[in-house]
């Protein structure tokens, strides 16, 4: 890895293959260490995606989101959930890190100890992406179908801009749901409801 390389003021995503011809795991720590106030994620043609820190409201709006499903998850005891900084591989190749994970008990304690202190390649069965101003609907409606195509169960984008969420599962058409009060959970993760107001206000 070309260890003098250094972000500045570019937030866009980014191909860094004119700097290394294939990135390693080790080099992506070693990167996202050298850059801890980004979010940075790798497609799976190994194009590096660089975001900004996230913006003051949709900070609040996604603390609002993790401690609602963080208190259901504890009660539950089903799953491990985990925030929005934890990395995965996906079958892919691609290393994403959603706003909101969880992942059923099993397959977290089937996992050795240092495979869980890396990007764990593991595929969470429920994913959450809450659309801040920065981002591009479309590449996020990529993203989603990316997590949904790699074995992810179940899927919601909430989009605060618009109103509305949208619902992914495996083989069936994306369900939009405007304007709606609340968003129920279903397998696996049944049980969970999120109440929207003080993420759409």
């Amino acid at each position: 890895m070309n260890q003098t390389f250094q972000l500045h003021s570019s937030f866009n995503p980014i191909d860094l293959s004119q700097f290394w011809h294939e990135v390693s795991e080790a080099e992506l720590i070693e990167f996202c260490r050298r850059n801890p106030d980004c979010r940075i994620e790798m497609d799976k043609d190994g194009g590096i995606e660089i975001m900004p820190p996230t913006f003051s409201e949709t900070g609040r709006k996604n603390f609002n989101l993790s401690v609602e499903f963080g208190i259901w998850s504890k009660k539950d005891k089903r799953g491990v959930a985990f925030d929005s900084s934890t990395g995965f591989t996906l079958p892919n190749g691609a290393r994403r890190s959603p706003d909101l994970s969880w992942v059923r008990r099993e397959k977290w304690n089937a996992l050795s100890a240092e495979e869980k202190r890396r990007f764990a390649s593991l595929v969470p069965d429920f994913v959450v992406e809450l659309r801040s101003e920065s981002d591009s609907l479309k590449k996020v409606r990529e993203k989603m179908r990316e997590y949904i195509e790699n074995g992810v169960s179940l899927g919601w984008l909430i989009d605060p801009l618009e109103r509305r969420v949208y619902v992914y599962r495996p083989e069936r058409e994306t369900e939009v749901l405007e304007n709606p009060e609340q968003v129920f959970g279903e397998s696996p993760v049944d049980g969970f409801v999120l109440d929207l107001e003080e993420i759409f206000d």
